[in-house]
């Protein structure tokens, strides 16, 4: 992918997991880079390992509620004032804090909305400002944005969340089409089983924390994997981290799976 040396990054949902092993990739290919999340505490200890890869004066993060138009426009002008242009957005940002594991008709309307703000409006807000500036500069850039394979086919137990995250596709091809001739790039990373917190809370939950079920569940769910594993954090940052280069700059309006042939049978 080369070396990324001059070039910006922002990271939403940039303090843990793929968030985190992205805005670390980036950094190791000389980006600087802007990482953003709710939490301070684990915002303040993720920019630490961001800073270790990327240098003291090339990495910051910002406190924002990416699902709040006001956080997001703050978010973005902070990244221009640091580092003076934006190149690379990735809009990874997502939560399962609005209810998870009830049945469709079991949620409240207080829940649904709550998961579509977390899940897809904070994915349109921060490309609706990343868009504005990317068109405001003379060299444009890329945005990818994160899905999941449950926005595929949908996901017994979490269907606001995969309704949430099928909508990230179709906006995010929506976008591709809108600006492709202005020179901004728009993708989707739809991941499949990462060792992230979001996958270890799904998999605690269901065998209530008793650590002989964790681990009968954990080999039900990877018997699912054709690779027979659940992917590293890491994994997932390489993709992305493509999809952002000049490496991929004939590919817009894509949706990479990246699952390790856990939807294979059905695509």
């Amino acid at each position: 992918m080369g070396d990324l040396s001059g070039r910006v990054a922002l990271v939403n949902g940039g303090s843990s997991g793929i968030g985190l092993a992205t805005a670390i990739a980036f950094a190791r290919r000389g980006a600087a880079v802007v990482i953003a999340a709710r939490g301070d505490e684990r915002g303040r200890r993720a920019l630490a390992e961001v800073r270790a890869a990327a240098g003291e004066d090339r990495a910051a993060y910002v406190r924002a509620d990416v699902s709040r138009a006001d956080d997001v426009e703050r978010l973005v002008r902070t990244v221009v004032e640091r580092f003076g242009t934006l190149d690379y957005a990735v809009n990874n940002a997502a939560s399962d804090e609005a209810g998870l594991f009830k049945l469709t008709g079991d949620f409240s309307e207080e829940e649904f909305d709550r998961s579509y703000a977390l899940n897809l409006k904070s994915v349109w807000l921060c490309m609706k400002y990343e868009i504005v500036q990317l068109l405001r500069q003379e060299r444009r850039g890329a945005i990818v944005n994160t899905s999941s394979v449950n926005g595929l086919g949908g996901v017994p137990g979490g269907g606001p969340y995969a309704a949430a995250k099928a909508a990230v596709i179709a906006l995010t091809k929506s976008a591709a089409q809108e600006y492709a001739s202005q020179g901004i790039r728009v993708n989707a990373f739809v991941p499949g089983a990462f060792e992230t917190p979001l996958l270890r809370s799904a998999i605690n939950y269901h065998a209530k924390g008793d650590p002989a079920a964790v681990a009968a569940a954990e080999q039900i769910y990877t018997s699912r994997i054709s690779l027979g594993r659940i992917g590293r954090p890491e994994e997932a940052a390489a993709a992305i981290v493509w999809l952002c280069s000049d490496a991929a700059s004939y590919v817009t309006g894509h949706s990479m799976i990246v699952d390790g042939g856990m939807t294979a049978w059905a695509r």
